[in-house]
This record gives C-alpha cells, sequence and structure tokens, in this order.
C-alpha cells in the first residue's frame, strides 16, 4: 500500500483514489481443510470474484469524526481494513497519515488465552509503544475499562462487554492519529457507552481524527461532520449527516 503523503494535502489524513479489492472465494462449501484440499489436489476447486469496493474515492479531515454507514457486506470493514494497513488495495491508492489505532471489530488483535493485562501490553507493542510506556498507560486503561479483578483472568472469560471495554480502553489511552471504531459501542451496558461517547466529546474530538461505523443512524447523526454511504461496494454519498442518513434511509424502503 502507497502511504506517500505529497498526495495528501495538509487538511486530509487519508485519501482513497480509485481503490478497488477484489476478493476471490470457493464456489462451494467445504466442511474441512481436508475436504478442501484433496479438491484443490484434484484440481476440482472453483472460485468465484467479487468485488467488496469498486473505484472508491475519499478523503477524510484532519481531525473530523467521519462517519461510515451501509448495510451488512456493503464494503465497510474492507474499507476500514484498508485504513489500519492490514490489507492492500487490488487497485488504486490508499495514503494514510499518523498512528492508526483499530477497532475493527469486538476483541480485534486480542488473544482468549492471554490475560487481560497481557492483551493489553500485546496491543501497545502492536502500536508501536514499549513495555515502559506501556507500564505508565496501564493504571489508566484498567480505571477507565472498570474490569478490575478480571484484569489478570484470560480473555475467554471475559463477557462481549468486558472486550469491547477493555478494548476501547487501550485504543483511546495510546493517543492515536486516528481512532477507528467499527459497531464497538453497540456491545456493552449503556452506562459503558455513555462514558465512551462522553470521553470522545469531551477528551479526543477536535484532537483525534475518528471513523465510526454504527447502525445507529442517530448517533451518526449527532455525532459526525460528514458521513459516507457505502453500498455493494461503491459510494452512494458522501456529506452533512442529515441529508445522506436521509438518502440511505429512504433507500432502504424501496
Amino acid at each position: 500500500m502507497e502511504e506517500k503523503q505529497t498526495l495528501i494535502t495538509d487538511e486530509e489524513v487519508i485519501r482513497l483514489e480509485n481503490v478497488s479489492v477484489q476478493y476471490r472465494a470457493p464456489s462451494e462449501r467445504f466442511n474441512t481443510f481436508k475436504e478442501y484440499a484433496i479438491r484443490w489436489i484434484q484440481g476440482k476447486v472453483r472460485h468465484e470474484s467479487f468485488m467488496a469496493l469498486q473505484n472508491v474515492n475519499v478523503t477524510v479531515k484532519h481531525n473530523e469524526i467521519f462517519g461510515i454507514i451501509g448495510n451488512n457486506g456493503a464494503g465497510k470493514s474492507t474499507m476500514l481494513k484498508l485504513i489500519a494497513r492490514v490489507l492492500r488495495p487490488s487497485t488504486g491508492r490508499v495514503c494514510v497519515k499518523g498512528r492508526v489505532a483499530p477497532l475493527l471489530e469486538l476483541g480485534a488483535g486480542f488473544h482468549p488465552e492471554l490475560s487481560g493485562r497481557e492483551n493489553v501490553f500485546l496491543n501497545g507493542a502492536m502500536l508501536g509503544f514499549t513495555r515502559a510506556e506501556m507500564n505508565r498507560k496501564f493504571e489508566n486503561i484498567l480505571a477507565f475499562s472498570e474490569i478490575g479483578e478480571f484484569i489478570e483472568a484470560p480473555l475467554r472469560t471475559y463477557s462481549s462487554g468486558m472486550w469491547a471495554r477493555l478494548g476501547f480502553s487501550v485504543a483511546i489511552d495510546v493517543d492515536p492519529d486516528i481512532l477507528i471504531l467499527d459497531e464497538v459501542l453497540s456491545v456493552g451496558d449503556e452506562s459503558f457507552q455513555r462514558k465512551c461517547l462522553n470521553h470522545i466529546e469531551n477528551s479526543i474530538k477536535g484532537h483525534t481524527t475518528i471513523l465510526f461505523v454504527s447502525h445507529n443512524m442517530t448517533l451518526v447523526e449527532d455525532m459526525c461532520q460528514r458521513v459516507l454511504w457505502l453500498d455493494h461496494g461503491q459510494v452512494k454519498a458522501v456529506g452533512e449527516p442529515k441529508s445522506v442518513i436521509e438518502a440511505y434511509r429512504k433507500a432502504q424502503k424501496q
């Protein structure tokens, strides 16, 4: 993936230029890897190609909260993975400036057999922080997550809400330039969701670029300065939240 900063203006942190992503998948379902391997050796595995993204052109401005909406399978997660540098486009350019803290999905980057504490340090290392730096951050992460003594327990013993608490707490404390939130606030109790939203509003809004994916249109409209609507991998609209969301809702009724 190209990250030539000369392609981005001073006001931008993300630019996608004519970006397409094509996936290949077996045309039939295999119950086991052994079955797949045998059919592959026999030359009987057929693949189908589909476009997850098609000719996407999008820019995200410095320190804005940018919403991304669309039905399941619209290409939202694929786009976020490109920005998080865990996926390369089939064609086109993806340019990103700064440190990205991705919460692409609940528990992404966590290991279920490691304790909460170990996962905090593992995620910090993945984001480029030293152990000493994470030691200084740890108490704040623990306090915000409200995990308590469970921080020493394996993550496989956590509820989905606890996974979300810990993941969000790590992401916001590593002081990223770009924070990716993919349906993270749809999991967990209401009081913690309010705490996260208050933190975004009072502490990092205006200091961090936030990519916000949610099916909660009211939340998207309240939080975001601009919204992108993706449909079957294509950009349907980009602009002021209210008008884009109205167009999206109208299309759902047709």
